[in-house]
């Protein structure tokens, strides 16, 4: 058994971050969670704000994301998204997600949540026919 997750942080052009963390906070529509090692495998969308992480020396860490999917399998947590930007200076982060993440129009926002729900659903539906398939 492990204490610890992988973490990657992917954006369409490369993997921005690919390292090994023992908690992980994000933000949901359905509000903030946390993960541990030993949580149930997850899938959620995420919205644009702040992704803490703790490192193996219990070093906090933050990054700044816009919207995107979270999957959590066995020890591997991954959060694709368009944007994000980490710093130790948090101000520095609050003005990137105002800057950078926020600034979209209404219509867009609607949209791309609209998207990000159904690529979760479908997702979710990828990983229970896996399990159906496995019994």
């Amino acid at each position: 058994m492990t204490g610890t997750m992988k973490l990657r942080v992917i954006l369409p052009t490369r993997i921005l971050l690919e390292t090994e963390v023992i908690k992980v906070t994000a933000e949901s529509g359905s509000g903030c969670f946390c993960l541990l090692p030993h949580h149930i495998d997850f899938v959620t969308a995420i919205l644009p704000g702040l992704l803490s992480f703790t490192t193996p020396q219990e070093q906090e860490r933050f990054m700044a994301v816009d919207e995107g999917i979270l999957v959590k399998s066995g020890f591997d947590v991954r959060v694709s998204t368009r944007h994000a930007v980490e710093s130790a200076d948090l101000g520095c982060l609050r003005e990137a997600v105002e800057k950078q993440f926020q600034i979209l129009d209404e219509r867009e926002k609607r949209t791309r949540v609209a998207l990000t729900k159904l690529e979760a659903n479908m997702i979710r539906q990828f990983i229970e026919l896996g399990g159906q398939r496995g019994n």
